[in-house]
């Protein structure tokens, strides 16, 4: 357990690693602590498993988790939307010189950008485009090589959009926001992935590593943690298709981002973006070297926060949001948090809450105020400020935000 000396708890499970909790004074769920006791068993984890304040059960692997292999990579641990994470761009603008209203901001917001899912995914999908603006195409030869070398070896994944889903947002927990600071400057901040392709990619290879194991016959305890060996041909070709879909990622933030700005710009008084500008994922793997080994780290719903290292920890819709400089904390193995986490699962915060208590708790935000959002509404979250003082000694705050738009998928 915690004492004087650290901020973190210490958790053993019957066999394998220990388990490294940044949860003092948050929830921590009994489903979570049973799926990091089944991968802390795993044979090739490095030292320890890292658990940040945000953690709650995922599918697959534990959100909130950093997990460090030697030998191996868990595609479930990553997940299926490879390379999703926040952007965050600092403008000169005062929020004395926003319009009263809102709701007008936000309708432009949502025009210039995609968002959510109809027609199942189909030709009139409101979330794709159906005709891609021509500077997206063109940011799509950055990713064109690389697709195609995928596509010759995994021609399933061909099969749904790619470039109709390129600088558009998404559902469920994305977003984008206009907040303002702690100086009452206003910045843009937005939340998304790699939309269909990545999980597509996600979706292969969890498959792959299932069909792994049962070749070798090795049993889990939990189907979900089927790993793909080091020096396998699987093992390269994922590793090849998640740094693309992390690619992917990043240049789908940044086209969001370059919409909302030009939106903002012909809709408000005239403003520079010339602040901070901050890009991190918080579900991807890296190669990275910690206590003393090359290792692949899998962080699943976590941000790398080395020394120095600028990151984006938002809060839920009607909750504050914070740009953080890491502490390079090596027990965290350079992580923090990606966000509050959830408190109760979707279903469960649609039967608990209705629309008058969303209402209620985004009373000052513009943004979406229906049934079909009960599932995102601040109460399904855990205390954003309790997760903060869990973690410290792993981040530094260097902005606080308030969101005053929020456009939901």
């Amino acid at each position: 357990m915690a004492d004087a000396d650290r901020s973190y708890e210490v958790f053993h499970a019957h066999r394998g690693v220990p388990i490294k909790a940044w949860t003092v004074g948050v929830p921590f769920e009994d489903g979570a602590r049973r799926q990091l006791e089944a991968i802390a068993s795993l044979p090739f984890i490095h030292r320890w498993l890292a658990v940040m304040p945000d953690v709650h059960e995922g599918a697959g692997a534990t959100v909130g988790s950093v997990i460090a292999t030697r030998g191996a990579v868990i595609p479930a641990a990553v997940g299926v939307d490879i390379g999703c994470g926040m952007m965050a761009v600092e403008t000169d603008l005062p929020a004395s010189r926003l319009p009263d209203g809102l709701e007008g901001l936000r309708s432009a917001i949502e025009a210039a950008v995609p968002h959510g899912r109809t027609d199942d995914g189909g030709r009139n999908d409101r979330g794709a485009w159906g005709d891609p603006p021509p500077s997206h195409a063109q940011a799509w030869s950055s990713l064109a090589a690389g697709w195609e070398r995928l596509i010759a070896k995994h021609p399933k994944i061909e099969r749904g959009p790619r470039l109709e889903h390129l600088g558009t947002l998404g559902t469920g927990n994305h977003f984008i926001e206009v907040c303002l600071d702690e100086r009452d400057l206003v910045w843009v901040m937005l939340h998304s992935g790699s939309r269909g392709v990545g999980a597509r990619i996600g979706k292969l290879f969890i498959t792959r590593a299932k069909e792994q194991m049962q070749r070798w016959f090795i049993d889990l305890p939990a189907a979900d943690l089927a790993y793909l060996p080091e020096g396998t041909q699987d093992f390269e070709d994922y590793v090849e298709a998640v740094e693309w879909a992390q690619r992917f990622a990043s240049l789908n933030r940044k086209l969001m981002m370059n919409a909302v700005l030009e939106t903002m710009s012909r809709a408000l008084p005239p403003f520079e973006a010339t602040g901070m500008v901050i890009d991190c994922h918080h579900n991807y793997v890296a190669r990275e070297h910690h206590w003393g080994a090359n290792v692949l780290v899998t962080r699943k719903g976590a941000v790398r926060a080395r020394t120095g290292d600028l990151g984006i920890i938002p809060g839920s819709m009607g909750a504050r949001s914070f740009i953080v400089r890491g502490r390079g904390h090596d027990d965290s193995f350079h992580s923090c948090s990606h966000g509050a986490g959830r408190v109760m699962s979707r279903a469960e915060a649609k039967r608990r809450f209705t629309v008058d208590d969303h209402v209620a708790a985004t009373r000052d935000i513009a943004c979406r105020k229906d049934v079909d959002v009960i599932d995102e509404t601040p109460a399904a979250y855990k205390s954003i400020d309790a997760v903060m003082n869990a973690q410290r000694d792993l981040v530094e705050v260097l902005h606080t935000l308030r969101q005053v738009v929020c456009v939901k998928g």
